[in-house]
C-alpha cells in the first residue's frame, strides 16, 4: 500500500441544471470526499474557465481542475462541443472528463468515448445513488490514479 498523501483536487462541473450542482456538491460532502467543486453552467463557461478568460483570469479563485464533470445536454455551447474543443487544445486536453449526463443514447455514450471522455456515467436518479458514486469517483480519481501537475 502506498503511503503516498493524496491531496484534494478541484472538481470542475459543467452543468446547466443549479439542482444538479447543488446535489452534486451536497453528495460530495456527504460522501466525505474532501475536493474543492466549482461550477460553470455551459461549455462556453468551461471553456472560459479552462483559458482563463474574463472572470476566470484569477488563478487563485478558479484553480486547474484535476476533473471535469461534464454534462452533454448544455445551452450555448453543448458538452459534446466543449468536449472536443478541449480535447483538439493541447494545454487542455491531458485533463480527464468524466461525462455525467441523463443521456442514455448509445450513440452519446460512443460518441464521447471517441471524443476522450475518460467515463461515461448516467446520472442517478436519487441522491443516495449520487453519494454513492461521489464516494466511487472520489475513491478512483483521488486514492488511485495519478493525475498530471498542471504548470
Amino acid at each position: 500500500m502506498s503511503t503516498l498523501i493524496k491531496k484534494p483536487i478541484t472538481i470542475l462541473m459543467a452543468d446547466d441544471d443549479e439542482d444538479d450542482r447543488l446535489l452534486t456538491k451536497e453528495a460530495l460532502e456527504e460522501s466525505k470526499v474532501l475536493n474543492n467543486l466549482l461550477c460553470v453552467e455551459d461549455g462556453v463557461e468551461l471553456i472560459s474557465y479552462l483559458k482563463r478568460q474574463g472572470k476566470y483570469a484569477d488563478v487563485n479563485a478558479y484553480p486547474w481542475p484535476g476533473i471535469i464533470l461534464l454534462d452533454l445536454n448544455m445551452p450555448r455551447k453543448d458538452g459534446r462541443e466543449a468536449l472536443k474543443e478541449l480535447k483538439a487544445d493541447p494545454e487542455l486536453k491531458s485533463i480527464p472528463v468524466v461525462i455525467l449526463t441523463t443521456s442514455k443514447q448509445e450513440e452519446d455514450m460512443a460518441k464521447g468515448y471517441g471524443l476522450g471522455a475518460a467515463s461515461f456515467i448516467t446520472k442517478p436518479v436519487n441522491f443516495e445513488g449520487l453519494v454513492e458514486l461521489m464516494k466511487a469517483l472520489g475513491k478512483y480519481w483521488i486514492e488511485f490514479v495519478e493525475l498530471p501537475n498542471h504548470q
